[in-house]
Parts: C-alpha cells; sequence; structure tokens
C-alpha cells in the first residue's frame, strides 16, 4: 500500500470509533450522566454535547472539511476529559489509568491528524 493509502485508512480508522462513542452518547445519554464531575452543572446536557462533538469531528473528517479546527478542539476536549475526569478517578483507583493513557494518545492523534491539515478548509 503507497503512503497516501494507508493515510486514509488510517484516518477513517481514527475517526469511525469517535462516530460509534458519538451515536452511544446519544442513544444511552441518561446512563452515561455518572461521568460528568459533579462540580459541572447540568449532567446528562454534556453527554449529549460530547455525543454531537464526537459526530461532528468524524464528519468533518469525512467530507475534509474544517479538519484541523475540528481536531484541535477534539483534542481540547479529549484533554478536559482527562483533567476533570480521568486524573480524579486514577486517584481513587489506579485501574482506571486506562481511560487516562486512552483520551491522552486519542488527544495526540487528533493534534497529528490536525497538523496534516491546512488552514484554508
Amino acid at each position: 500500500m503507497d503512503k497516501d493509502m494507508l493515510v486514509k485508512v488510517g484516518t477513517y480508522l481514527f475517526a469511525i470509533p469517535f462516530l460509534v462513542f458519538g451515536v452511544m452518547h446519544l442513544i444511552d445519554a441518561q446512563s452515561l450522566a455518572f461521568l460528568v464531575p459533579g462540580f459541572i452543572p447540568g449532567g446528562v446536557f454534556w453527554v449529549y454535547l460530547t455525543g454531537l462533538a464526537f459526530i461532528a469531528a468524524t464528519v468533518s473528517i469525512f467530507v475534509g472539511k474544517k479538519v484541523k479546527l475540528a481536531m484541535q478542539l477534539l483534542a481540547l476536549m479529549l484533554l478536559i476529559f482527562v483533567l476533570t475526569i480521568h486524573i480524579p478517578a486514577v486517584m481513587d483507583d489506579m485501574n482506571a489509568a486506562s481511560n487516562l493513557l486512552k483520551d491522552l494518545s486519542l488527544a495526540g492523534g487528533a493534534l497529528l491528524l490536525g497538523s496534516m491539515y491546512g488552514d484554508e478548509e
């Protein structure tokens, strides 16, 4: 496989889970509301917003529009999750570190993918 094809396949493989996560957030928001830290008002609203943001990032990737901005915003959101959800969880249970590392690596991947796109999209 040539480099361009690998980049395209890798990009889609990166995007597809966010589409699934987004749909899951919209379908089952009530059961995910416990993930929203108690000090943040709004509860289930943030679950729906997160789901929509995941879907929007995926759409941006698939249509090739505003990918750089979408990936920067996705990375920011994932880093906020690391700070507000995962670090406090790790303080109570070291087994929660896998989610922290997952979101940290996905944020890095989003920044890397976004850096491949210009500002003119």
